[in-house]
């Protein structure tokens, strides 16, 4: 295909052919390309909640405290994640999906590649920075191109269950470092590597796979790419008619375009906060929230079964591998309803009922009548209902805003919500772990759980009717007001939050 750039005024139907797509065997290469992902992100955050506990032990090889793992290391980690989604998501709407999903992979894995190598806390610092800064550009990258190639009749189901395969890789992390912290296997100064080395062979093999995941239509009909663009729906229908066995029927539904090159980040601003302010309250609040009470959990669940009920450090994945597969049916379960309740009433449901059953759990864990299974099964409750709205978090975000600046959306919000509940989330709750007092571990559970209510609260007003609609219909592309405004057109106005 050419790679000639050329900007006009143009009339386009591939948004409408591409949503009127029936489900086929082109839309499982996409999943899988680019769904797989999340698996690494879980199996990464996952990987280094469980060895923590070991590589804090004497002779890991590695000078570190639990404290430096579960706190320092934890807020560099998204530190670096937060910076990377910024960084990647500005790229991702300059320079397209597909090439910055593929770098960001690689980042990723060099960064959990030379983690394995680490001989002493500076060496570990810096690569959880690098496989961070890695993973927060996978997020603007491949949410903006899994919305804008799956049919908007499925697009919530397919988004959460994605998005929520995180945990599936949770759970192969947990079970694996059971396996790698045998010291009967591996001494323990291998095993934790040897782990982290795994998980860079998994990422191979998924950038093997992602080389054949496409370059999304719409971004290149916006950029001038029509041509591209074209060509590029003709094979994906080509595919789709051959899986299906039969034509598919003419869309007769076309959006009209003034192709641009790039937009500035003063125009950016100004859509997130003067043209849709609701959206972005709506989008960091829900951010925040989950970002707070996952990654202080995520990173140090290991440590509060180690130091309150008595866990042995090699054990921790048995419990963890639970809570992960109850975060991950979450979304499989619910994922449907978004498509067909909605988005209003399944994102402040999830948010509220997460939010007021970690209250109960911090109740009870303080009460201390609470041991590690049933804290476990506490855990999985609330996480059932907190992973689905924690995925429909990044579902809201890709689709309510214009096309133009939908990476960058994702990246801003990822990297605020996280900013603010991410990097300080972990701090906060290892000092209260540390503390050894269950009233200031049920503390920060409150913290968390309350966050989670607020957030609710704000989707009962500031959620979007985005439900089996286009993303067009959804948030009208700066380019198509462009188009309007130049032909003397009043542009309409957009879908109320």
């Amino acid at each position: 295909m050419s790679s000639a750039v050329q900007t006009g005024t143009i009339k386009t139907d591939v948004a409408a052919r591409l949503d009127r797509l029936p489900w086929s065997r082109w839309h499982w290469m996409i999943v899988i390309g680019l769904g797989t992902v999340w698996i690494l992100d879980g199996l990464e955050v996952t990987m280094v909640g469980n060895v923590g506990g070991r590589i804090a032990e004497d002779g890991s090889g590695l000078d570190i405290s639990a404290a430096q793992i579960t706190g320092m290391a934890a807020s560099i980690y998204v530190a670096g994640a937060c910076i990377g989604a910024l960084f990647f998501g500005r790229l991702t709407d300059l320079y397209g999906r597909k090439k910055l999903f593929i770098i960001t992979l690689i980042v990723y894995l060099t960064g959990t590649a030379l983690t394995a190598f680490s001989m002493n806390p500076l060496w570990f610092f810096v690569c959880r920075f690098i496989t961070g800064f890695g993973i927060g550009g996978e997020y603007a990258a491949i949410n903006s191109a899994i919305d804008e190639l799956i049919p908007s009749r499925v697009r919530g189901r397919v988004d959460l269950i994605i998005n929520g395969s995180f945990w599936l890789g949770a759970v192969g992390g947990s079970l694996l470092s059971i396996v790698m912290l045998n010291e009967s296997l591996f001494a323990k100064d291998v095993g934790w590597r040897l782990a982290f080395g795994l998980g860079v062979l998994l990422g191979f093999a998924v950038l093997l796979v992602r080389r054949h995941v496409p370059e999304s239509p719409r971004w290149l009909f916006i950029h001038g790419r029509e041509d591209e663009a074209n060509a590029l729906i003709d094979d994906i229908e080509r595919q789709v008619e051959k899986s299906i066995g039969r034509k598919l029927d003419p869309v007769d539904e076309t959006i009209t375009i003034r192709q641009r090159r790039s937009i500035g980040f003063g125009e950016i601003a100004r859509t997130m906060i003067k043209r849709y302010p609701k959206r972005t309250i709506l989008g960091f609040s829900l951010f925040v929230g989950q970002a707070f009470l996952y990654n202080a959990i995520t990173f140090g669940y290991a440590t509060i079964l180690i130091d309150f009920f008595d866990v042995p450090s090699g054990q921790t994945g048995y419990y963890y591998a639970a809570i992960a597969m109850g975060n991950f049916l979450g979304p499989l379960l619910m994922g449907g309803l978004f498509d067909s309740l909605g988005r209003r009433v399944m994102i402040s449901s999830t948010y509220l009922l997460s939010g007021f059953l970690l209250l109960g759990t911090a109740a009870l864990f303080q009460a201390d009548v609470l041991n590690a299974t049933t804290m476990t099964l506490c855990w999985c409750v609330v996480l059932f209902f907190a992973s689905t709205g924690a995925s429909s978090a990044y579902l809201t975000v890709s689709e309510v805003f214009p096309m133009e600046t939908r990476a960058m959306a994702i990246a801003f919000f990822y990297a605020i919500g996280t900013a603010v509940g991410g990097i300080t989330g972990p701090q906060v709750f290892s000092r209260m772990v540390e503390s050894g007092e269950t009233s200031k571990v049920a503390i920060a559970f409150s913290i968390g759980a309350v966050l989670m209510i607020i957030a609710g609260i704000v989707a009962i007003f500031f959620a979007v009717k985005a439900e089996r609609q286009s993303l067009e219909n959804i948030a009208k592309p700066l380019t198509a007001e462009d188009a309007e405004e130049s032909s003397g057109t009043a542009p309409v106005e957009p879908a109320t939050a």
